[in-house]
């Protein structure tokens, strides 16, 4: 599968993508752009009414502060954090400013920004989750805006909304209309894939896409993090798998500390954090540090040289996977990994004699589908031993490896994706729909339509679960 950058949708069943096929979207009449009367709101709230009276803004006297009745207080660093970092996006830099000492408040002006925690447990020093609540209501009138949520998770949003309604009217002072917002969102996983493998990407780089996921209330940060080219993620229990594999041992790899920064990054901004280790194909980069893991490939009776997927039939292989991702399980607060397990090429199974014999005495046949299922079993078990669910490609689901019942199973393959949606959604699996949605597909003139054209939902309703959630990949998508 190949990643670049990507968005995608969970439904109670959806997931990453390959790209959209040509005949996916049909051609419609060019469109007739006007000004939009919701101004610069993105995405679009669920309910909204602004009105044509309107309210001056100042960095003199205007402050976001918490309601009294808030169930999160001046302790509440992620909230302290956002106010301070939303003033500075409706006003900027305000150290550089001259301020107005002799200013005095208008009866136009909009002095203040209340966020009020309607909860008693903000969950304010939590990681968000699949199920966390992202709803927010925001008045805005004069001369005190309030903006309610359970959660703070949806406090951030709704700060985000309330900083996108400020505009600067034709004197260039900062101005807000009156406005009334309910909101929440369509689909409770709104994910970006980047892939750091294949393209190296440095801290500064995933944290500055991380903060414009927030900004498009984007909530999920798909982290594909390692794959054949390179293993840049630092391991403590073996640090000879980015020694090896990365493409440069010091200067393009991702240290605990980087890793940790990620992770507190976005957690700040609503944000998970996904990671994925994709195996038993997509595996080169591993076997440059762990010897005996991938398979030797044979050519005729003797060792090529080359080598294929993770080695399935070793007892060592799956110590190695143990010890792995009890390290991962614990370094990533997430309550899901991302375990892979698409585009595994059988040629070098099927070349090697010891796993041809491993093949005779299981039974398997020539299936080597099986091979592969034998091999996904053992380290779904391994991992649901460390208390985390999984998220795994659709191959996993089409080759009828026993899953979970709370399995998310991600779509991406672009040809019948309604028919594998309607199927995983009717055997009750989670899904993450990213078919649609790889923007690594260079195209000419303006393609960017096709990808707003299409609905997720868009499969046999009567096997359609109705608590959807969404993700893109750099490759993916938001609503």
């Amino acid at each position: 599968m190949t990643y670049l950058l990507g968005f995608t949708f969970i439904l109670l069943a959806l997931g990453s993508c390959r790209g959209l096929q040509e005949n996916d979207v049909a051609e419609e009449p060019e469109l007739v752009f006007q000004a939009s009367k919701y101004g610069s709101l993105w995405p679009l709230p669920q309910k909204v009414e602004i009105s044509e009276a309107s309210f001056k803004l100042s960095s003199s006297s205007f402050r976001i502060t918490d309601a009294k009745e808030s169930g999160a207080g001046s302790s509440c660093s992620l909230l302290q954090l956002a106010y301070r970092r939303y003033y500075e996006y409706i006003f900027g830099d305000v150290k550089k400013q001259k301020v107005n000492k002799s200013w005095k408040a208008g009866l136009t002006d909009l002095l203040e920004l209340q966020v009020w925690i309607t909860s008693s447990d903000s969950e304010c020093d939590s990681y968000p989750t699949a199920s966390s609540d992202e709803s927010y209501e925001l008045l805005v009138d004069q001369p005190v805006a309030v903006l309610k949520a359970p959660k703070v998770w949806g406090a951030l949003h709704g700060l985000e909304t309330f900083s996108q309604l400020v505009y600067e009217d034709e004197y260039g002072a900062k101005t807000i209309n009156a406005t009334v917002i309910s909101d929440f969102p369509r689909f409770a996983h709104r994910g970006v894939l980047l892939d750091t493998s294949r393209h190296f990407l440095s801290i500064k780089v995933i944290l500055a896409n991380l903060e414009t996921m927030a900004m498009n209330k984007f909530n999920v940060f798909h982290w594909h993090i390692v794959d054949d080219p390179s293993f840049p993620y630092l391991s403590r229990t073996f640090p000879q798998l980015s020694q090896k594999g990365a493409y440069h041992p010091y200067t393009h790899v991702y240290t605990p500390a980087d890793v940790k920064m990620v992770i507190e990054f976005a957690r700040l901004r609503g944000i998970r954090v996904v990671p994925e280790f994709d195996t038993p194909g997509h595996t080169q980069s591993w076997g440059k540090g762990q010897l005996d893991l991938l398979t030797p490939c044979y050519t005729g009776s003797k060792p090529s040289g080359t080598f294929g997927p993770v080695n399935p039939i070793l007892n060592s292989t799956y110590d190695f996977m143990t010890q792995f991702f009890k390290e991962i399980s614990d370094v990533f607060p997430d309550a899901y990994v991302h375990l892979g397990g698409d585009e595994v090429d059988f040629t070098c199974w099927k070349s090697n004699p010891d796993i041809q014999k491993f093949m005779e005495q299981q039974g398997f046949g020539q299936d080597y589908r099986k091979l592969e299922s034998f091999y996904i079993q053992k380290l779904l078990d391994i991992v649901a031993a460390t208390n985390k669910g999984y998220m795994i490609w659709q191959e996993v689901f089409d080759n009828g490896v026993k899953l979970k019942p709370e399995t998310v199973v991600n779509v991406w393959i672009g040809s019948g994706t309604n028919t594998e949606m309607s199927n995983v959604t009717a055997a009750g699996y989670t899904t993450i729909l990213s078919a649609p949605w790889y923007l690594d597909y260079i195209s000419y003139g303006q393609d960017w339509q096709k990808y707003y054209k299409v609905e997720p939902l868009n499969f046999n309703a009567e096997t359609r679960h109705t608590n959807p959630r969404l993700e893109r990949k750099p490759g993916e998508i938001p609503d």
